[in-house]
């Protein structure tokens, strides 16, 4: 593997990603349409012994990107849950940010941290 890329984030995303493909086609009774999974298994072993080790890099990096904020989204969701018993959430009319509120303290006057608007809300 000298002078190879080797293994990375996209990579081993396109490794699980053909299992996975290959395990829902399994079950479709059509034939050769699971050979449709080796195409990222193939990919990413292309890119494992790929000797141009900038484009791959800049592949990986654009791939994280995108991964960054769908990994986010899933983060906040998932604290979003987890707050849903004490805080309630809310979007301000004038430029949509989501604002977090404490439950149980009746009618709240409320400012927005970005645009400064100020609103009325029940919690």
């Amino acid at each position: 593997m000298v002078g190879r890329y080797g293994a990375d984030q996209l990579t081993l995303a396109l490794l699980i990603f053909s299992f996975l493909l290959s395990f829902v086609l399994m079950w479709v009774p059509v034939p050769f349409l699971s050979m449709i999974s080796y195409l990222p298994l193939g990919y990413g072993i292309f890119r494992m012994f790929s000797r141009n080790i900038l484009k791959r890099g800049e592949e990986n990096a654009r791939f994280l990107a995108v991964w960054s904020r769908v990994a986010g989204w899933f983060r906040r969701t998932k604290q979003h849950w987890a707050d849903r018993k004490v805080y309630r959430f809310t979007r301000c009319p004038n430029c949509r940010q989501k604002i977090r509120l404490p439950k149980g303290r009746g009618k709240l006057r409320v400012t927005c941290p970005k645009c400064r608007r100020q609103f009325e809300k029940k919690t």
